[in-house]
């Protein structure tokens, strides 16, 4: 019988047993090999040594979610795999409520969060932040059968009642944008939508690619509202454990080499929408 020759796999060996030998050597010499999962953790703080611990609130579809098989996916899970490879770590993704993210950090139960968090002032006094990864259009949602003028004034009175996340950034838009309006805050996003959907409050004030998914599932109940002053456009960052500049470096590293090179536009087109919108130069 013939035995096929296979370079590819002599290559691999070659490749190990350099590998090998240079670590025989330098034991030789006195010196002691470093890991290289070791040394990530010291060159980015992280907690332990070759992991990269994620804090997530898997419920925003097609950001991040649980797929059938209750596996994490979605655009920032696409993100975080490519950055686990190019830091040369594993993955480890916590799920939790998003009231419990930052505090989470704080406690250091893990590295860096990942919900497309706003860098607030509020927030900058307790934690650190990347460059922005994602874009965010927030608006202004209402029932499909709303008759209220389209304005910022029409919804700014007394008695009328709108929804948002609890701790999230849409939460403090809207005591800032309707500060004579009721706000009613939610742990959990969806609950925030079934309030206007089911008629008990007038409007929920919400990122436009979560309403897009809502609408495919939930369609003719919701529509965003054209107001005549656009609510905000702003960039979701990284959260990171306060002043952890080695890892906030790395991040920032990381995603100007992707958006540079497009892979941050391909992976928004896979999971967001066709065309990213414009982000800032890194």
């Amino acid at each position: 019988m013939k035995t096929r020759f296979n370079k590819k796999a002599l290559r691999m060996a070659l490749v190990a047993a350099t590998a090998a030998t240079a670590l025989v050597l330098s034991a030789c010499a006195g010196g002691t090999a470093t890991a290289p999962e070791e040394t990530a953790a010291a060159d980015t703080g992280l907690m332990t040594p070759g992991t990269l611990v994620v804090g997530m609130n898997l419920q925003y579809k097609p950001q991040m979610f649980l797929d059938d098989a209750g596996n994490p996916s979605g655009y920032d899970v696409d993100l975080l795999n490519l950055l686990a490879d190019d830091m040369g770590v594993k993955l480890d993704i916590q799920n939790l409520d998003f009231n419990g993210l930052i505090p989470g950090l704080q406690a250091k139960q893990f590295d860096m969060v990942s919900v497309g968090l706003g860098a607030t002032d509020e927030r900058k006094k307790v934690i650190s932040f990347s460059n922005g990864y994602v874009p965010y259009a927030t608006i202004l949602a209402v029932p499909e059968g709303a008759t209220l003028d389209a304005t910022v004034d029409a919804y700014n009175q007394p008695g009328i009642v709108i929804t948002a996340l609890q701790g999230s950034t849409s939460e403090q838009l809207v005591k800032d944008t309707f500060p004579n309006a009721t706000v009613t805050s939610f742990p959990d996003q969806n609950a925030a939508l079934l309030e206007v959907a089911s008629g008990r409050a007038d409007a929920v004030v919400i990122e436009d690619y979560i309403l897009a998914e809502y609408d495919r599932t939930n369609p003719n109940q919701l529509k965003p509202l054209a107001l005549d002053t656009p609510l905000s456009l702003y960039y979701g960052t990284w959260g990171v454990q306060k002043d952890n500049t080695a890892l906030v470096d790395t991040l920032n590293t990381f995603l100007c080499k992707i958006q540079k090179d497009g892979t941050l536009a391909q992976v928004y087109s896979k999971w967001m929408a066709p065309t990213m919108p414009a982000m800032p130069a890194c």
